[in-house]
């Protein structure tokens, strides 16, 4: 069946130098970051005869001519090709004698390109297809990524990067790298994939000028030192933290001062007051409530490029979108108000298909978001599991009279019903998880609480095993518990438990003990929102998330410390759910988020959960949040 392309291609598709197989190609793909040979009948042969790099043999997906119609029909087709890195490619090609017969005009038009001139594009050189298989890039759009990928090749070369990049990292830099003169963007990619990298490849080719800043979280500055001395250790490095932080004004030009969200807000006039070639936010999350004195702090910032780095840019609401941009390019989406009638108020109450399109169209050029699936095939895939667990009686006791205590007492109405129902959701989430952690007293553990018994017997059997696992809960004294108890049962030494609570050092030398010493804890337990994002814990084949967020979102950042560049093993992640509780409720919502996430590219979510479940009436509510008594045994 043929294609819907664009009107390149089909004013082409009878053009001589596409069709004949017998003759070498050369088809530029973005997402490869490199010239593809193709269409001899012996590729490693007639590259061989030609001088070209052979590289490695793989199949790619391109529109071609078919024999329907004697070739006048184009369509996707798999094609057999050779790869080969585009500096290899470069510094061959613009030298060869390609005069020749067995040569396409593909190839004649890459070579012009390749020595700074000008050459008329056959279908042939831009056939590579979008996500959609429905179109191709123009010609001159191609060209210009080809040229842009090349000018970040030779400079990642100069820059000394102590790393082989993924050729999705190479067009994630290239990409970053365009932006500066168009305000900036989103680097979205799925956690995992190494943002963290291509954002220092970015400032290491970027040292003339100004110094430039990345802020993040206190907790992952240990990670962002540690990184930038691996992968750059030519870059000067200033940490601007702690008590006897100097002044930003010693920063040396194109150097790199790393900062916390806490010092930026406490230290917002000096900021803004710096000129700077690069501001880079990671976890980026930080700046999603446009009213808060981080967001505020960054939105001040005098920046030739600005870059917010997240895996999330909506977690809950799409106001949290409009919040970063306005941070790093404010003219993408307009005013708040603005947004709020053309895009938030459509998409999340209306699930308006058009407006999500529309907003995908918009913030397109500004966001780049690529999946494990799509460019990071070899590694591992996730392998998902509900753990069900059930209540014990005094569970079930607790639970029963906490719903009925807050009914009988009244929730109430406005900001007061708000806080009387987020009581109620915290006080039946710490009864799944353990009666003493919701303060019933008593100093045995085991055996009154299914999902607590549970998760010792499966850990158990992990260690057993010689795997290792992170262990995440939203609540420190759960952390608590876990720990103690685990090191009493285990037999595996401590088992330490990571928190907010913890100095950034002391979060540096567990994070090192479990990641990189053999007699390490086989076992780490961690907060979910302290440790949820910016760590790097590839020993861990088991993730097992204790008790549920509201947001699925946030739990997959947590299990995607594990799953990330790095990871050679399988990683399952088993999430616990006590049934017929709350947490039955939250699992449907996490389908529900998803579903919605599916219809934008943003991963918009939708209104609070703890606003919306305190709008429902309260015999809504209650039967919402009752028993149900097939959960206990």
């Amino acid at each position: 069946m043929a294609v819907g392309v664009g009107a390149g291609l089909l004013s082409a598709v009878m053009d001589p130098t596409l069709a004949p197989e017998s003759r070498l190609q050369a088809t530029f793909v973005p997402a490869l970051a490199t010239l593809v040979w193709w269409g001899a009948d012996d590729l490693e042969a007639a590259l061989s005869v030609l001088g070209l790099p052979a590289g490695t043999a793989s199949t790619c997906r391109l529109a071609v001519p078919t024999a329907e119609a004697g070739g006048a029909v184009v369509a996707p087709r798999t094609v057999g090709v050779r790869v080969a890195a585009l500096t290899e490619v470069l510094s061959a090609l613009a030298g060869i004698d390609a005069s020749g017969d067995r040569v396409g005009a593909s190839v004649r038009a890459w070579q012009a390109v390749a020595r700074g001139e000008k050459s008329e594009m056959p279908t042939a050189a831009h056939a590579s297809l979008n996500d959609a298989e429905g179109a191709i890039a123009s010609a001159d759009s191609t060209v210009q990524q080809f040229l842009s990928m090349a000018a970040t090749s030779r400079d990642l070369a100069v820059a000394e990067i102590q790393a082989s990049l993924r050729p999705y990292q190479v067009q994630g830099v290239a990409w970053l790298r365009a932006l500066a003169g168009h305000g900036g963007g989103i680097l979205a990619d799925e956690m995992g994939l190494g943002k963290t990298l291509q954002a220092i490849s970015l400032l290491a080719t970027r040292v003339d000028g100004p110094p430039h800043l990345v802020v993040c979280p206190t907790s992952v500055l240990g990670n962002w030192r540690r990184e930038l001395a691996r992968f750059a250790p030519s870059l000067p490095v200033q940490v601007h933290h702690g008590v006897g932080r100097g002044p930003l004004a010693t920063a040396v030009p194109g150097s790199a001062v790393l900062t916390s969200y806490s010092v930026l807000r406490s230290d917002a006039v000096e900021f803004a007051a710096m000129p700077w070639s690069t501001v880079i936010l990671d976890e980026a999350q930080q700046i999603k409530n446009p009213s808060s004195l981080a967001a505020k702090a960054a939105a001040g910032l005098s920046a030739e490029l600005k870059v917010a780095m997240t895996g999330t840019p909506v977690e809950n609401r799409l106001d949290e979108l409009w919040s970063i941009f306005h941070v790093v390019n404010p003219s993408v989406l307009g005013t708040r108000a603005r947004f709020r009638q053309r895009f938030a108020r459509p998409i999340e109450t209306g699930r308006s298909g058009t407006a999500a399109a529309r907003l995908t169209d918009i913030i397109e050029p500004y966001v780049l978001r690529r999946t494990k699936s799509k460019v990071a095939t070899d590694l591992p895939a996730k392998q998902y599991a509900t753990i069900a667990c059930t209540l014990t009686a005094e569970q079930s006791r607790l639970y029963r009279a906490a719903v009925a205590n807050a009914f009988d007492s009244g929730l109430g109405r406005g900001i007061a019903r708000h806080g009387n129902v987020l009581a109620l959701l915290t006080a039946l989430k710490q009864i799944c998880n353990h009666p003493v952690q919701f303060g019933a007293g008593g100093t045995e553990l085991m055996g009154r609480s299914g999902k607590f018994d549970r998760a010792s017997e499966m850990l158990a059997e992990i260690v057993d095993e010689g795997d290792r696992a992170l262990v995440f809960t939203q609540y420190r004294a759960m952390g608590e518990l876990l720990s103690k108890h685990l090191t009493a049962e285990l037999g595996a030494g401590a088992i330490p438990f990571l928190h907010g609570g913890l100095s950034a050092a002391s979060r540096d030398e567990l994070v090192d003990e479990f990641q990189t010493r053999p007699d390490g804890p086989p076992v780490l337990i961690l907060s979910l929102r302290a440790a949820g994002f910016g760590l790097n814990l590839t020993r861990a084949s088991h993730v097992v998330h204790f008790d549920r967020w509201w947001n699925p979102a946030v739990e997959d950042q947590a299990t995607d410390r594990a799953h990330r560049i790095g990871q050679h093993l399988q990683v399952n992640v088993h999430t616990l759910v006590t049934g017929g509780t709350i947490e039955d409720h939250i699992a449907a919502m996490h389908e529900s988020k998803r579903a919605v996430a599916d219809s934008i590219t943003v991963d918009p979510g939708s209104t609070g959960p703890e606003s919306a479940l305190a709008a429902m009436s309260d015999a809504q509510l209650r039967e919402l949040l009752e028993l149900d008594q097939s959960g206990v045994f």
